[in-house]
């Protein structure tokens, strides 16, 4: 009896649990060759992935030096952005920038490399102040290149010599004195109102040579009897400006249409296409252009590069 009641006892006490008998938590950490449950992979995996975007952002910041705008030697891409600041040009009568527009030229379009061949580099030597380029471009329009000539000699003696040719010695001669040297009662108001732009202060030789070529082409067409092409023929021969395509001229145009094989004269949107090649030396291919025209024979209305060849020893 006393051996039952023992037996019952423990038995009772395996039934109640004994605390250093316990069985162990369902909870307990898992050992490393356990499976892990469900809820610890999803917290492993959230926390994985929330720090890859992170990872990455600092994988690609960008370093201060990545950061600076960058620079371009020649803006010949159209869907450049305008903010970028490109290099430079230097005018073309600086030593070497014909040879480097000579390179340029015969890389970027093959079909010029035989006319460089045939002709001697272009040369643009003037040294004319802007004022007396422009008053003399206004004299020289629509008129042959002698005939120019003599009414220029005459207007710079009327005015008492190169040196004198300015703002306020073309306003001190009135139409009529102008009249009696060869010089048209339009020309003559055009003159005046060159000269007028200069008094104002909108125009003068220490501005014009800072301004862009957008800048000028707008300002000087403010001047009566000023238009693009003169402009342009301004730019060339007078500031030698080295990407300028005068896109009105006929001696380019019929140049261009020569050189390509085109049916029809190209028009200026069609210019600017053709001659994108040549930036940012248009001007010389451009030159070129008249060049080519004159060994064909064929006649031009660029009555101003003519006067150039003559007076500035180059064109």
């Amino acid at each position: 009896m006393g051996k039952q009641k023992r037996m019952q006892t423990r038995y009772q006490s395996s039934q109640l649990g004994n605390p250093r008998t316990a069985p162990e938590p369902t909870t307990q950490p898992q050992s490393p060759d356990r499976p892990v449950s469900t809820r610890t992979d999803i917290s492993k995996n959230l926390s994985s992935s929330s720090k890859i975007p992170f990872r990455s952002r600092k994988i690609r910041k960008l370093s201060s030096d990545d950061r600076k705008p960058p620079q371009t030697l020649v803006k010949s891409n159209p869907s450049q952005d305008p903010i970028l600041l490109p290099v430079i040009l230097k005018p073309l009568t600086f030593e070497g920038e014909i040879d480097t527009a000579l390179t340029h030229l015969r890389n970027s379009d093959p079909l010029l490399t035989a006319l460089i061949n045939s002709y001697r580099p272009p040369a643009f030597d003037s040294t004319h102040p802007p004022f007396l380029a422009l008053a003399k471009s206004i004299l020289f329009q629509q008129l042959a290149t002698n005939a120019a000539k003599a009414i220029y000699n005459r207007f710079v003696s009327l005015c008492g010599g190169e040196a004198e040719v300015g703002p306020d010695s073309v306003l001190g001669l009135n139409p009529s004195q102008l009249r009696e040297i060869g010089v048209s009662g339009r020309k003559a108001s055009y003159l005046h109102d060159l000269a007028d732009k200069y008094k104002s202060g909108a125009l003068s030789d220490a501005l014009i040579p800072e301004m862009d070529d957008e800048s000028l082409l707008t300002k000087l067409t403010l001047v009566k009897g000023i238009g693009p092409w003169s402009v342009h023929m301004f730019m060339i021969f007078s500031l030698h400006r080295p990407d300028v395509l005068p896109v009105g001229d006929l001696g380019v145009r019929k140049g261009v249409q020569l050189l390509c094989g085109l049916k029809e004269l190209p028009r200026p949107l069609e210019m600017e296409e053709i001659c994108d090649k040549w930036k940012p030396y248009r001007t010389v291919g451009s030159w070129y252009m008249w060049r080519f025209m004159e060994a064909k024979g064929v006649t031009s209305t660029s009555k101003v590069p003519a006067a150039a060849a003559a007076d500035d020893g180059g064109c």
